[in-house]
């Protein structure tokens, strides 16, 4: 499954790279998270999800890859939830400066398994479409809530 889709926060590029390396910001930003500690590798995180009737606590880690500071870089994850299955992806993250802020603009792939692969394709892209958002809602407030007033 690939979503594509692009998002505007009220924040400098320098800011939204910074926050998207900072595991306490991003721990408050991922709708679900319950842990998010930094590694040598990258991150590990732990997530509760709820998509549909299926509701799982994840476990995985995201490793930062093709990185061009302030710029552009690629995550890659995968995460186990039990029964409930699995999910893995790559995303490719582009910072754009557009107007005070920074145009993010982002393309993911995404494979699932298991319980929630038998969801079907439209309940999981809505779903993941839903918690995007929640979570780009969220790391905008986190940027301005860090941003110093002046």
């Amino acid at each position: 499954m690939e979503i594509t889709d692009t998002r505007l926060v009220a924040a400098s590029r320098r800011d939204v790279w910074a926050a998207v390396h900072d595991p306490e910001i991003l721990r408050q930003a991922i709708p679900g998270c319950q842990s998010l500690i930094a590694t040598e590798a990258g991150m590990e995180a732990e997530v509760t999800l709820k998509i549909g009737p299926v509701k799982a606590t994840f476990k995985g880690d995201v490793t930062f890859d093709e990185e061009h500071p302030n710029d552009s870089m690629v995550l890659q994850g995968a995460g186990k939830g039990g029964i409930a299955g699995f999910a893995r992806g790559r995303a490719r993250v582009t910072l754009t400066p557009e107007g005070a802020g920074t145009r993010i603009d982002y393309s993911v792939d995404v494979t699932v398994g298991g319980k929630i692969a038998q969801l079907g394709a439209r309940l999981i892209q809505g779903t993941a479409t839903k918690l995007s958002g929640e979570f780009f809602d969220r790391l905008e407030a986190q940027l301005v809530s860090e941003t110093p007033a002046g």
